[in-house]
């Protein structure tokens, strides 16, 4: 069992690692172009459409912390785009739904592909279970902002307006 030294030790250096990379993540612009001419926004916007199914824009809004008029732009980029298309909603045909097209797919597979790639080249030369502490540690981390800040509704596992500073 680690000293209580060491583990304080290791939480200020494991605080620090993760600091820097939100930091990294939260302030890169979310309008430039990162993968395939997409923006970062962009990219999420495709990866929960094609994981979530048809979606209307109100659940995307939700999904990326969006307001829904920012999200109903960002919608309209993709379609210009050929990427998305807007359908009659499954289960309200006054609604309509968000679903991908085959190009948004292509291009979500090809962004996706060269993500993974890049985290396959930084984590090779780590123990299998040195990888695997780390995705806990990450996932850890994710569930515990979510519900520190109040960001996702445990009991019906959707997302609500963020009320963290």
């Amino acid at each position: 069992m680690p000293k209580i030294d060491q583990i304080d030790q290791d939480a200020e250096q494991l605080y620090e690692a993760l600091s820097h990379l939100v930091r990294v993540y939260q302030f890169r612009d979310r309008d430039r172009s990162c993968c395939e001419g997409l923006s970062v926004t962009q990219c999420y916007a495709l990866e929960h459409v094609i994981k979530a199914g048809p979606v209307r824009v109100q659940s995307l809004a939700s999904e990326l912390f969006l307001d829904k008029s920012n999200a109903s732009r960002l919608v309209d980029s993709l379609a210009k785009q050929g990427l998305v298309r807007r359908v009659p909603d499954a289960t309200d045909g006054r609604a309509l739904a968000i679903t991908v097209t085959p190009e948004g797919t292509a291009i979500y597979e090809s962004i996706r592909s060269d993500l993974v790639g890049e985290a396959r080249d930084l984590a090779c030369d780590l123990s299998k279970e040195a990888r695997d502490g780390a995705i806990e540690m990450l996932r850890r981390f994710a569930n515990a902002t979510e519900q520190r800040c109040g960001l996702k509704d445990l009991n019906r596992d959707e997302y609500l307006p963020s009320k963290c500073c």
